[in-house]
Parts: C-alpha cells; structure tokens; sequence
C-alpha cells in the first residue's frame, strides 16, 4: 500500500491572506522542518532510534554501547536521550516540574514514583562511541499514531540520522512506510537493522556486503540434499524489496543483520557518518555572518510615519492566521482522540494519546510562530535598512527584540506552559525549566526571538483517567473536548499576547534606528 500526499510536504506556501497583508505561510499540520534540505548546523549530531522491535533495539543499542540493556528502559511512550558524560546519571523530565528528577544510572536503580510518564529520559554515560554522537531511543512505531509519527518525524529531521530496527518475523506496515517515505525528502542517513526473529538465527557471525550496500553473511554450507538456503538474506532482501517498492528513494539505504548482539559493520557506519556529517556541519558554520559587527545606516529614504501602524496590522493579521490554523489542527485532534477512545485506546490509554497530540500540536505552534516572527522582522526591518538584510544585521535586530520583549508587560514571562488540568482546564507552570521538561528530543539552543510554545498534561489527568474506576467513554469524550477548547482559547491567547509583545519591542528597536539614522543594537 503506497501512501497518499504528505500533508506539510506536498502543499504550496502562499505567504498572504486575503487582504494583502504578510502573514505566515498557509502549510499542511506539520513543521517546517522537512523542507530544510540540510541539518541545522548547530544541532548536536544525533542517532535517533526507531522502529516496531522495541525489546531488540534495547539489545542492539546495549550492544553498541556496551552496557546492559535493562539501563535502556525507560516508561512506555517516553523518549530516552543517551549522551556522553565522565559521571554516569540518570534522571527523567516531566511536564509540570521545572527540575528533573535524578536517580541512579545503573541497571538496578529504580525510577523515581511520579504522577505521569516523562517526556524523556536523560542517560549520560562515560562510553567513547558517545563522543561521537548522542543516541535518541524512541517509542515503538506501532503505538505513535498520527501524533507520534509527526514528533518523530521532527526529531529525525533534526538529528540527521535514522536506524530503523526491525525484527526477521515483522513486516514494515503502511504508518512506517508512510514514516519512511517523508524521512526519504530530507537530507538524513537511514540505516536499517534486522535482528532474529522468535527462532533465531543460526547464520555465521562474519559479515559481508552485496554490493548493493545490503550487508549479509557469507552463504552457508551447503547440506546434503537440498539448495542452500540463508535464511538472514531472505529476510533482509524480502524487507528491502518491500522498502523499495513504496520508498524507491532510500535504495542507498544500507542494512544490517545482527546476530548475537554483535554488529561491528554498524557501529562502524555509523562512526563514519558521524566524523563526515561533523566535518560538513562544521564547514557549513558561517564564522562571522556579515554585518555583525560595524555601522549600519538607515535607507536614504525612510519610511513615512505610517510605518508603525503597517507593522501593528501586519502582527495582528499573523496572529490571527496562526491562531486558525491551530483551531483547525485541534478540531482534528478532537476526532481523533473520539475514535480512539471509542474503537482504539480507551479512557485508560487516552492521557498518553492526548499528551502526544499536545507535543505534536506545540511542534506545529512554535513552527508557525517562528516563521511568522522571522517575516515579521525581516519585512519591517528591510523597509529602514534596505533589502536584503545581511545575516549579521538580522541577527543583532532579532537579538535587540528579544531583549526588549522584557520591557513591556506583555512580553513578561513568555517562558511558560500551559498544562491540562484534569478537570478540564488550562494551568500556565512558568519558567525556562518547565519547558525544558517537554520535549522528547531537545536539540540545540534556539535561536529564534521567541520562546516556545509548550502544551503538555499534568500528572492529575494521567492519575484520573488510569483510574479503573474511570472507565466511562463518554465521560471521556466530553472531557476531552472541552479540554481542548480550553486549550484552543488559551493558545489563541498565549498568540495574541506573543505577538503583541514581539510588535511593541520591533517598534521600539526600529524607532530608535529612524530617529538616530542608525542601527544601535
């Protein structure tokens, strides 16, 4: 079964409305990010592990890291982030808490008792193949979702590196092919691991390669009676034959059979794929962007005094954009999360399906406000000192408008996120910390003028609607649906009030520019 058209992939931007005024481009639910043809240079280089094999990519992994695999395991739908550190720690970011919860890094050591599962989980070990790049575990794909598919999605993007585990008994299902083929338009390494199925294998433990970038055994010994028969190359060819069929593009993909949790060909790519995607993400670093530093003088012929009132239209019209396309983007979480309460999940499973359409929905948020803020800018900035900006001249202005945001009462406390009550309203947890707890794979350091915009549920949701004694479907869908009108408010809101903020301080470093001839930032 082929997939259909990708939404966010395969629709055009039109960066106007109706009226003529600039606003944020018209997109499918998903975030930008698949449309970058490289990797962010300053994300930190990243495997991220996927795949419906979730106790053997564990064994794969601690393979790979030469540890055992009960470290690896972490609650069901978190992310695990494994990074290098001399000190090996351990500890679990939740939403709704500003600090993480530590506890010990050993196979032993029992989680802390908390009220709902984390976003992620932060293991840092002392093992030198973490130095090359950090390793990402992801929940199964089989129990993503249309939510969880879009998270991982965005995760894979920005890391530059997929390693796709399945197992010899599994086949790949339309949802993964469907991943697979939106992870095939970006610039990432895909490599793909088949471990042994329910019997095993009893393949030799030596590795060669095709020639096709396929690694296999080397053929058995021939029996008696009988043609040989290596059952490791038919499992991999039936899968590759079953990629290609619907993903042509990942035909360089490259493949690895395990046996017996020894795999030196893949720890062995993925060293080379870190020390060549190192060296170009390093090359691809501007060292100084120009105008950075040095005067920057004004057009010779500003704008006129209505130029501030161009910019308030052109802030509230955006708001206004971003604020609908969120709207139509929670109508259709709503649908879904009816469906799954009453064919799928149920009221048990509804806080983990909920809170993974909130991660996607902040994704999407913080994508739509960012590129809103970034035309903002641009387009108010190029009418006071020409067209194009210089990087560097982008870069002080956007750093003089996150600093003046402080400066009026409605950019304080941006840093903040909204938390779903369980009973069904809206709480706002403020601090850098709190949103830090809520993505499953952080990244690098942003950049952008604005914080965020973070929407998780709180640990009473969880507790309530894992209660066996809330079991009632319809109770569910009710609440559910006036949780997410409480939060489609509260985000309109949380919008209006980001972008009013952005305004006031644009106007204030712009002002200062027209009324001094130069750029004081």
């Amino acid at each position: 079964m082929k997939p259909g058209p990708l939404p966010g992939v395969d629709m055009t931007d039109d960066p106007s409305d109706d009226s003529g005024t600039a606003g944020p481009p018209r997109r499918g639910p998903f975030p930008h990010h698949l449309r970058a043809a490289e990797v962010h240079p300053d994300e930190p280089l990243t495997v991220v592990a996927a795949g419906p094999a979730g106790a053997a990519r564990r064994e794969v992994l601690a393979a790979l890291l030469a540890i055992p695999s009960g470290m690896l395991v972490v609650p069901a739908g978190s992310c695990l982030l494994v990074r290098h550190a001399r000190v090996a720690t351990r500890a679990a970011y939740v939403p709704g808490y500003r600090q993480p919860h530590s506890y010990g890094a050993d196979q032993a050591a029992a989680g802390p008792a908390l009220a709902r599962a984390p976003r992620r989980v932060e293991l840092s070990l002392p093992e030198p193949l973490l130095r090359h790049f950090a390793v990402l575990d992801t929940p199964d794909t089989d129990t993503l979702g249309v939510a969880g598919g879009r998270v991982l999605l965005d995760a894979v993007v920005r890391s530059g590196a997929l390693l796709f585990v399945i197992g010899a008994d599994q086949t790949l299902t339309a949802a993964e092919l469907h991943l697979l083929a939106e992870v095939a338009r970006a610039s990432v390494r895909v490599l793909f691991v088949v471990t042994p199925g329910a019997g095993g294998w009893e393949a030799s433990e030596a590795v060669a390669t095709d020639g096709t970038g396929v690694s296999v055994p080397p053929p058995p010994v021939r029996p008696a009676v009988g043609p040989p028969v290596d059952p490791v190359a038919v499992t991999v060819a039936a899968h590759r034959a079953t990629l290609l069929a619907t993903v042509p593009a990942l035909a360089g993909a490259d493949w690895f059979p395990v046996h017996r949790g020894e795999h030196p060909a893949l720890r062995r790519a993925l060293v080379g794929w870190a020390a060549a995607e190192g060296l170009r993400r390093a090359s691809s670093r501007s060292p100084e962007p120009p105008g950075t530093h040095g005067r920057v003088p004004v057009v010779a012929d500003p704008p006129g005094d209505d130029w501030a009132d161009r910019l308030e239209r052109q802030t509230r019209a955006c708001a206004r954009a971003v604020g609908q396309h969120l709207a139509l983007e929670l109508a259709a979480i709503h649908l879904r999360a009816v469906q799954e309460i009453v064919f799928g999940v149920g009221c048990a499973g509804l806080p983990q399906l909920l809170d993974r359409e909130l991660e996607a929905l902040s994704l999407l948020a913080t994508d739509q406000q960012d590129r809103a803020a970034r035309e903002i800018i641009e387009g108010a900035a190029a009418q006071v000192f020409g067209a194009p900006l210089p990087e560097g001249v982008r870069h002080r202005i956007g750093a003089a408008v996150r600093w003046g945001l402080a400066d009026h009462p409605s950019g304080r406390e941006l840093d903040r996120v909204l938390l779903v009550t369980r009973t069904a309203g809206v709480a706002l947890l403020p601090g850098a910390g709190a949103l830090d707890a809520l993505p499953g794979h952080p990244g690098a350091l942003r950049a952008e003028v604005l914080p965020p915009i973070g929407i998780a549920l709180s640990g009473g949701c969880w507790q309530h609607w894992r209660s066996p004694g809330n079991d009632d479907s319809n109770a569910a869908r009710s609440w559910a649906q006036r949780a997410l009108r409480e939060v489609e408010l509260e985000v309109s809101r949380e919008v209006t009030r980001r972008f009013e903020a952005l305004r006031l301080s644009l106007d204030g470093v712009l002002s200062d520019a027209l009324d001094h001839g130069i750029l004081l930032a």
